[in-house]
Formats: structure tokens, C-alpha cells, sequence
């Protein structure tokens, strides 16, 4: 079966008592454009979405003529720690270039990968989130806050290219 276009999510009213197959996608595969995968029911369809595309969790892929039954994309991704970056203060303008120097250095002293956009941080959780958590604390970053989000939030934010470096770098890097 080859699906060309996301129909929409299954969280709109015309998907509602449709019955539906899931197609998981880990965190290397929700990136793809091009993929051939079995879903859970055991169908195998091969995706040829247009360039950009970002699949969300939920996204409806096919349906049959009456909607009566879907196939739904369900992405697994990791989650992520999200920093929202100090902003410039007037009163005090280095203020905000030493905490993200300081933050760089923290992070890049943990080995985690991470990704730079907008005012905000975003960074794979790889290993125990309690570790992530400790680590931003015990450096008091007062002018930044974090917290902690499922990948699938944050993928329909990023570019192809970052979402690889998040998503990927997280996948090699998992310690358990």
C-alpha cells in the first residue's frame, strides 16, 4: 500500500469510532519521507510523503472510502529536556551571554547532544532523567528554567537536519 499524503489526525471529529491500525515509528523513522514498515495489523505500506513533511503523532494515512478504518502514524520518540534561554537584559547585558556560555559548558561537559532554537535548548534525554535534572540544578541556572517533554512535541518544531542531530545523537548515545 502506498501512502503519498497525511488525511489528517485522528483527533478530528471524522475519525471518531474509526477503526485503526497503528504504524510505529521510532524516533529514526519518524524523520523519513521514504519508508516501508508493517503496521501492527500486519499491513505493509510503503510512505512517499512529500519533502517537509512532518508526521505527527495521530496522523491518519489511510483510510478505506467509508472511514469506517484507518491507518495511524504513532510516533515513539524519546523525550526531551527543553531550556527556555535567558534574554537579554538591559540593566545587565552580558548577563545573558555568560549563562548560555555557562550552560554550553555544563552540557558539553555531560557529552549531550543538543539543539539551538529560537530562545530555547533542546536536548535528548539519554540518560536517567533524574541525572538531567540533577545536573541542571546543581549548577543553579537562575536565568534559565527547564523541564522535561515527550519528542513528539518538539519534532514539528524542528528542521529534518536538527531533529536528526536530537533524535539521532540520542539513539547512539543511550545509556542504560
Amino acid at each position: 500500500m502506498l501512502i503519498e499524503a497525511v488525511q489528517g489526525n485522528i483527533a478530528d471529529e471524522r475519525w471518531r469510532g474509526a477503526e485503526a491500525d497503528e504504524l510505529v515509528l521510532d524516533q529514526w523513522e519518524a524523520q523519513k519521507n521514504r519508508l516501508r514498515k508493517a503496521t501492527r495489523g500486519g499491513t505493509v505500506v510503503a510512505l512517499s510523503l512529500p519533502r517537509g513533511t512532518h508526521l505527527h503523532d495521530g496522523d491518519v494515512l489511510w483510510s478505506d472510502p467509508s472511514r469506517a478504518s484507518v491507518i495511524v502514524a504513532r510516533l515513539e520518540l524519546g523525550e526531551v529536556m527543553l531550556v527556555d534561554l535567558p534574554r537579554p537584559d538591559p540593566a545587565d547585558p552580558d548577563a545573558a551571554i555568560r549563562a548560555a556560555v555557562e550552560l554550553g559548558h555544563a552540557l558539553g561537559n555531560q557529552h549531550w547532544p543538543a539543539v539551538v532554537k529560537d530562545a530555547q535548548l533542546f536536548v535528548p534525554v539519554t540518560v536517567d532523567r533524574a541525572v538531567m535534572d540533577s545536573v541542571m540544578r546543581t549548577h543553579h541556572f537562575a536565568l534559565s528554567r527547564h523541564r522535561f517533554v515527550p519528542g513528539a512535541e518538539v519534532i514539528p518544531y524542528l528542521a529534518p537536519h536538527e531533529a536528526r542531530r536530537l533524535f539521532g545523537a540520542a539513539e547512539q548515545h543511550t545509556h542504560t
